[in-house]
């Protein structure tokens, strides 16, 4: 029986945990997450979705304030290997040295393109058509380590972030068991290349406001790279007014008598068609400013935006 401990704190991570305890010869005995956060309007600590998983199959939970702190009771528990899937938490080499067969982190994208906290959020935003999953050893660097297993899936065309990652984290989950499975057995990860490595930073606000005089292609994809959270942002009537869901609209204009980036062109119960530099989107997802997000339809049947119209300044 392999002894695990894994590390994981948002609910992307949930798929994981739950493969691993279901496999008869594994055997998870903690599970090490974030402390509760503060969320919601009253600010209430609550526990992360890991926290919540592990709680409910009956698993030991550590919650230390930086992943070093973690050491102690890491030696005591003695684990082969251990898993991780969205940490959050930097790990030490002191931390990284003690399981037997090191940690196993199940990342999504595929190693080394698009390094970092934001994967899917970046391939989304520049357009790939392919992205995946990889399991790989970690090391003191970011997502640098000798890797166990890759594997492709296309991105839909229309597919958000928030939509490709929860797919990601289930489809990924049985690659993380296979992962662990062949270093518990003794196998040898392949050292990752540096060529075609990208970045892939956390994203914030300023990433993604809006630029209508950008080809409408570029402005759909960051629409999605940005939804749900934290929503690709403009200005309607004055107020923040974000889109969470766009796909590239079918342009039938006069290329010469282009209306003005941002115009809206036309509304219509599938959509809200707006002029880029480069052709036009249709909005399929909003959230006006105070309000919660909903389809475009509803937007265009409770607000009645007129054609002319233009989001942003």
């Amino acid at each position: 029986m392999t002894r695990i401990v894994f590390f994981g704190t948002p609910d992307v991570a949930v798929p994981s945990l739950d493969a691993l305890v279901a496999a008869a010869d594994l055997d998870v005995v903690a599970v090490v997450t974030n402390p509760d956060r503060p969320r919601g309007r009253s600010r209430t600590p609550r526990p992360s979705a890991i926290k919540e998983a592990a709680v409910a199959a009956d698993i030991e939970v550590w919650q230390p304030e930086r992943g070093k702190d973690v050491a102690e009771k890491l030696r005591a528990a003695a684990p082969d290997i251990c898993a991780v899937v969205a940490y959050g938490s930097l790990l030490p080499r002191a931390v990284l040295d003690i399981p037997t067969h090191g940690f196993v982190n199940l990342h999504f994208s595929r190693l080394p393109r698009w390094r970092g906290a934001a994967p899917v959020q970046h391939a989304i935003r520049a357009g790939d058509a392919v992205t995946g999953v990889t399991t790989f050893v970690l090391d003191e660097g970011m997502d640098t380590g000798p890797i166990v297993e890759v594997t492709s899936t296309p991105i839909g065309p229309g597919e958000t972030a928030g939509e490709l990652l929860e797919r990601l984290a289930v489809e990924g989950a049985p690659v993380l068991v296979r992962a662990v499975r062949d270093l518990a057995a003794g196998g040898a990860p392949t050292p990752q290349p540096e060529t075609g490595a990208t970045l892939a930073p956390k994203i914030t606000n300023d990433d993604v406001a809006l630029d209508f005089s950008e080809p409408a292609a570029r402005v759909a994809a960051l629409v999605r790279s940005a939804a749900p959270r934290p929503g690709a942002h403009t200005t309607w009537r004055g107020d923040r007014f974000k889109l969470l869901g766009a796909v590239v609209g079918e342009d039938v204009s006069d290329p010469a008598a282009s209306p003005p980036p941002g115009t809206i062109v036309a509304t219509a119960s599938d959509g809200l068609v707006v002029q880029c530099g480069d052709g036009v989107i249709r909005a399929t997802r909003v959230q006006p400013a105070g309000k919660a997000a909903m389809d475009a339809g509803a937007f265009v049947n409770g607000y009645q935006p007129d054609p002319g119209e233009r989001l942003g300044t």
